[in-house]
């Protein structure tokens, strides 16, 4: 049986030129790309891990492993519906030989289908590039191969290859920003069925956002150990004593001008390791959005999308601007800025540079 079957039940060689993998995607699956699940993998030239579907090659491209192994099982799960005997097979692009794929790949006695996964392209040798590359030219019927790129310069030429040939892309570039971390909390907690109010997926970014896997994982439990909306004291009741341990709520206490609540958190963090520079991160960029907003909060709801905040951003640094002076902002930033040069070397003790700009900004905050 086809691994790979359309509507009008085409096998695997017949879809590579005449249908795009996309043009194949449900309209359930297409609705819910326009929803935010785009957001989630950054500015990828592919679609998204969730409108991975099977084709003759599949590029799975990006560093952002979760995703990229979401993609994987998703491609596999999609041949299995059609053929729940599929044969899937593994190879190490870094150990490749040459012609293996071409053993891989090769018919079976049994007519089954077959999903080759070959992992770590990126650091795959000469052998494995050319065997690929011409490969493309002639996939071999009733056979997936997924060729999974973390990212970088090497393999360049197969990546173009792909690119010519119009390969389906599932792009996994890395989710760096809050803004795209809460898209992936948003799109993880409903196509779980729950939801989450701005504070709750806030919290919760603050809490595990260093980690996309612990990410899903903290949204996996939520959503099986809590019924209802998931807001900031659920989050807390779960992830508090971790989302102490973060420059974000040392930031966001010091902008508050709560100066005991700022170092008490900062020690609590410095307790239980958390690096001074990351901190000193986190403050500046509060500052720095703080600065933002404060040029441009007369004009409206447009500014919000001139500066590509989400709304509830831009609705707290509102709020949060009705405490500051642009003197004070100033003075803030100033201290900001000496901290992070003492804690990147010019400074022999980090922590307690870290401190003493924590309490110039909360102390500059208007009373």
């Amino acid at each position: 049986m086809s691994p790979v079957a359309s509507s009008g039940g085409r096998g695997v060689g017949d879809v590579w030129q005449a249908e795009p993998v996309t043009a194949r995607t449900s309209a359930r699956t297409s609705r819910s790309a326009g929803q935010g699940r785009g957001r989630t993998t950054g500015a990828s030239s592919g679609v998204p891990w969730t409108q991975a579907e099977p084709a003759p090659v599949v590029l799975v491209s990006g560093p952002e492993e979760l995703l990229a192994e979401r993609a994987c099982e998703r491609i596999v799960a999609r041949v299995r519906e059609s053929d729940p005997d599929v044969e899937v097979s593994r190879v190490d692009a870094a150990t490749y030989a040459t012609g293996e794929l071409m053993v891989l790949t090769s018919p079976s006695l049994f007519a089954d289908g077959k999903v080759v996964l070959v992992e770590g392209v990126e650091r795959a040798g000469d052998a494995l590039l050319l065997d690929a590359e011409a490969y493309l030219a002639s996939p071999v019927p009733d056979v997936v191969v997924v060729l999974r790129h973390g990212g970088g310069q090497r393999g360049k030429r197969l990546l173009d290859a792909a690119k010519r040939a119009q390969v389906p892309t599932v792009g996994c570039e890395q989710v760096r920003s809050d803004a795209d971390k809460s898209a992936f909390v948003i799109d993880e907690l409903k196509r779980a069925g729950r939801r989450a109010d701005a504070r709750g997926v806030r919290a919760l970014v603050d809490a595990v956002g260093s980690d996309l896997r612990e990410l899903a994982a903290a949204c996996a439990q939520l959503v099986a150990d809590t019924t209802g909306l998931i807001g900031e004291e659920v989050v807390q009741r779960y992830h508090g004593g971790r989302v102490e341990a973060t420059g974000f709520q040392v930031a966001d206490a010091a902008v508050a001008g709560d100066a005991g609540k700022a170092v008490a958190l900062l020690r609590h963090a410095f307790a239980t390791g958390l690096d001074p520079v990351p901190i000193v991160a986190a403050v500046a960029a509060r500052l720095r959005t703080l600065a933002k907003v404060g040029a441009v909060r007369g004009r409206g709801a447009a500014a919000a999308r001139e500066l590509s905040m989400a709304p509830w951003q831009f609705d707290r640094a509102t709020q949060d601007l009705r405490r500051w002076t642009p003197e004070g902002l100033a003075v803030a930033i100033g201290a900001v800025a000496q901290a992070d040069a003492e804690v990147k070397g010019e400074g022999r003790d980090p922590r307690f540079a870290v401190e003493r700009a924590v309490l110039r900004v909360a102390g500059a905050v208007e009373r």
